[in-house]
């Protein structure tokens, strides 16, 4: 088989072997060349020292980066997209590596003169691999080609050994078959079940990013079925746990853990953004905290919404999400508990809905919809979310914030005489929600008329009026969704 190298890989190949120094492909982009997969990373070892390294690729005018901890050089090709796999080619020079005092980094590190001593610190058989570009033979000393060929994940050596050397290697054995469609080998698994403490000591941001590229991975269900079996979720989020076995009853064929993997794996199917994936999977996550027994089988789970809010932003707190994201899965899971019955719901409530999760993301929560009835067994879009698309682009057109009136605060000092202060505020709330019942009324003419209204009134009762305004707009969404869960029985 002819593996293709492109030409900016091979410059560097072809730079090493005519100074006299080995260049072999190496891990992951090898697995993939056998795979037929396009490389998302091009590693490269090398018997050649890092300083003898920064020097031939800067004599060529490339610019490098070498990275002191572990001897790596990088060949950045700045005429390359950020995100493109020839951004940024990484060659590492062989290496031994010593003890693992604290599970997660080697305690000392020497360079090597052998590539079979690189190859024996490899995690797992698929990766042990090294590809001579130039004569395409494949030096194989664990039986990784074999590996691939069976789909089969397995450590390189003492799945204890390589686990006590780096615990993290646990979670990604397990993101690789979410990724891969691999099996874990019976071997290995036994070795993340005897060795799944050691991930105690890993920090919560290595956690944090393999979850994350296991989540958005093609077969997130299988990572998330294989934390839980292996005793790695209790550790990772044991509030996911929490929803095994917990029965729901009425249209609810699954219990809430299974329906939230269901949720989260229907997001990967349709290749969603993470923040949603992540939304779908933590969604319901408050159901067990607030089922209370119901009528007919069923039961009733009041106000997990708000409770799965706070749950999950401790939890992507706790592994150490970025705040904006964090942010942004906690407002989902909120709000993912909109009206369901398009029927009784007025466009009003709509577009509370839309000014809580914000114009840019209304359709975001649409799809967490979308992935919350599949995970249900339901149908993907049926009548009712067809029926909300178009009140939702209908009601896009209308005020949603203060700044949306057709009056502001500047025309209300300059044209109206309204002195700045606490009044103004009070004004542009209840106008609002006048506005938010009824957007004819947003007008120049309507408003100042409205406002000449309140100019009538005292602090007392303009104040109560803007709080009742306030109040309003908090508090309506939440008593009408409440009855209709009630009427229908829904979740």
């Amino acid at each position: 088989m002819k593996y293709i190298i492109p030409e900016k890989v091979s410059r560097v190949t072809t730079l090493l072997k005519n100074a006299d120094y080995d260049a072999y492909l190496v891990g992951g982009c090898v697995r993939d060349l056998i795979m037929g997969k396009s490389p998302k990373d091009w590693d490269l070892t090398t018997n050649a020292k890092p300083e003898a390294l920064v020097k031939l690729f800067e004599m060529e005018g490339m610019k490098v980066v070498y990275e002191n901890i572990f001897g790596t050089v990088t060949v950045v090709n700045e005429d390359e997209e950020i995100n493109s796999s020839l951004r940024q080619i990484e060659i590492t020079p062989y290496r031994c590596e010593t003890t693992y005092s604290d599970n997660r980094h080697p305690d000392s590190i020497s360079f090597a003169d052998k590539l079979e001593d690189d190859l024996m610190r490899r995690d797992f058989t698929m990766n042990a691999l090294a590809l001579d570009p130039i004569s395409q033979n494949i030096t194989d000393l664990y039986g990784g080609v074999l590996a691939i060929k069976n789909k089969v994940i397995a450590t390189v050596g003492n799945p204890d050994e390589r686990f006590a050397e780096d615990a993290l290697r646990m979670m990604r054995a397990i993101r690789f078959s979410s990724q891969l469609g691999f099996a874990v080998s019976h071997e290995t698994l036994q070795g993340i079940f005897k060795n799944k403490d050691l991930l105690k000591k890993v920090s919560q941001e290595r956690i944090r990013d393999e979850f994350v590229k296991l989540i958005d991975s093609k077969e997130p269900a299988i990572g998330i079925g294989l934390m839980k079996q292996l005793g790695i979720l209790e550790i990772i989020i044991p509030e996911l746990l929490e929803g095994d076995g917990c029965i729901q009853g009425g249209v609810h064929i699954y219990d809430v853990f299974e329906h939230l993997v269901h949720a989260c794996q229907h997001a990967a199917d349709k290749d969603y953004p993470l923040y949603i994936k992540l939304t779908a999977l933590f969604h319901d996550i408050g159901k067990p905290r607030t089922r209370r027994p119901g009528n007919k089988k069923a039961y009733t789970f009041y106000g997990h919404e708000v409770v799965g809010a706070r749950m999950t932003q401790k939890i992507m707190e706790r592994l150490k999400f970025p705040k904006a994201e964090t942010e942004l899965v906690v407002k989902f899971v909120r709000w993912h508990m909109f009206f369901s019955d398009t029927e009784s719901i007025s466009l009003s409530a709509v577009r509370r809905m839309i000014a809580n999760v914000g114009k840019d993301h209304i359709w975001d929560l649409m799809k967490v919809r979308e992935c919350d009835r599949v995970g249900m067994n339901k149908t993907e879009a049926p009548y009712r979310l067809r029926k909300y698309f178009a009140m939702i682009e209908e009601c896009l057109r209308d005020p949603i914030s203060v700044s949306q009136l057709a009056i502001d605060g500047n025309y209300l000092m300059t044209t109206l005489a309204v002195k700045p202060g606490p009044r103004m505020g009070w004004m542009l709330h209840a106008l609002l929600e006048e506005v938010l019942e009824d957007p004819t009324k947003n007008t120049i003419e309507k408003l100042s008329e409205r406002v000449k209204d309140f100019e009538k009134l005292d602090d007392v009762s303009l104040k109560a009026l803007g709080e009742k305004g306030k109040a309003a707009k908090e508090n309506v969404d939440e008593e009408e969704v409440k009855k209709l869960h009630v009427k229908h029985g829904v979740k």
